[in-house]
């Protein structure tokens, strides 16, 4: 914590002064960014430093693998899909970005079962994207199950979002465009989904 306050104090110092007229047009005006981000919560993937940009940008969900359930409105507790549907329906993102990323925790439980650790939430939370798995086992070199597996799951999230009513609408009608990235946390390298099915590193 010791770690976070003297970052905290070197925000106030060296930042906030030039920050502050930012800061304080978003608080009169409000959130209206240009993109949501639906992301991994790995400490080593962060939107803001991977697309350089600053506070009111990017509306950001984080979770484990960068996942998305199908939609299901009920009296459970749906974080990612309420999130979704704020950024929507209400913050009326033109650009949604699904982004995975190389050396995923869930992404691997996934294919090698989760340790009995995280049998209460994580287990049940990467199910989701069995199909991905499924999908990798099926096609790909054992080698390359990983990457493959990653970016499956990208694609099914994609796919997975349509599932929504109100974002499916909004596609058919141009208002709002779906797209899918890997990010290569070794070389820094971004890959974007094709309309082809393949991802190709942004050059």
């Amino acid at each position: 914590m010791d770690r976070l306050l003297q970052g905290y104090q070197r925000f106030r110092r060296d930042a906030w002064p030039d920050r502050r007229r930012l800061f304080e047009q978003l608080a009169d005006r409000g959130q209206h960014p240009r993109a949501m981000v639906i992301t991994c919560a790995d400490s080593r993937v962060d939107p803001s430093m991977i697309f350089d940009t600053g506070p009111g940008e990017l509306f950001v969900v984080r979770n484990v693998a960068s996942l998305v359930p199908p939609y299901a409105p009920d009296t459970a507790h749906h974080g990612t899909s309420a999130a979704l549907e704020f950024g929507v329906r209400v913050l009326n993102v033109p650009d949604l970005l699904v982004m995975g990323h190389a050396l995923c925790g869930g992404i691997r439980a996934l294919l090698e079962g989760p340790p009995p650790e995280v049998a209460d939430f994580v287990a049940s939370w990467i199910a989701i994207a069995e199909p991905a798995k499924q999908r990798t086992l099926a096609h790909a070199d054992k080698s390359q199950w990983q990457l493959r597996c990653e970016q499956e799951a990208v694609q099914l999230t994609l796919d997975t979002l349509l599932t929504f009513p109100w974002i499916k609408e909004r596609v058919v009608s141009g208002k709002l465009r779906l797209h899918g990235a890997h990010f290569d946390i070794r070389s820094g390298e971004l890959s974007l989904l094709g309309t082809n099915g393949e991802f190709a590193v942004v050059t």
